[in-house]
């Protein structure tokens, strides 16, 4: 599992972009797996906090019960913003449970769930003139750029 702090060491440019991309909004769009293997899909806030990424839930919420159950997630940030390009992340959480760690990252002790993004996946996408570009971090494998210029076939860049 890959933290937020060693994904921006590895890119530091494409996690200063992500990162943007998901503090410029408040609400994301996160991806769980229900008990059945169905996807369900849920508002969720990223927060930042030193090195690591979190989000978190409302006591008992069916997210975190998902999470719980099923630790992959995957978030999109806020399809409504065109500027920056259109981010996302996707790995396993790790929750955490001691409340006093709880308490100091979210400021306050009212009962909730935090967990831990790990990271496996982080993909940018955008588009110039009639270029859609893909900046895409795995894990494990580093950080690759393609083009597809004129709705062509994809290919590598830089």
């Amino acid at each position: 599992m890959t933290s937020w702090q060693e994904f921006r060491e590895q890119s530091p440019s494409l996690a200063s972009r992500v990162h943007a991309r998901f503090t410029a909004e408040k609400s994301h769009v996160l991806a769980t797996l229900r008990r059945d293997g169905s996807p369900r899909v849920s508002g969720s806030e990223v927060d930042f906090h030193g090195e690591e990424a979190y989000i978190g839930s409302m006591l008992d919420a069916r997210k975190a019960q998902d999470l719980q159950r099923d630790n992959r997630f995957a978030i999109h940030a806020y399809p409504g913003i065109e500027e920056g390009g259109d981010a996302k992340l996707a790995g396993v959480v790790a929750e955490l449970t001691d409340k006093a760690e709880i308490a100091a990252l979210q400021g306050n002790d009212e009962p909730c769930h935090l967990f831990r993004l790990g990271l496996r996946e982080v993909v940018l996408t955008w588009v110039a003139d009639d270029t859609l570009f893909a900046e895409s971090w795995r894990e494990g494998k580093g950080t690759v750029k393609f083009a597809r210029p004129g709705n062509g076939p994809a290919e590598v860049v830089e």
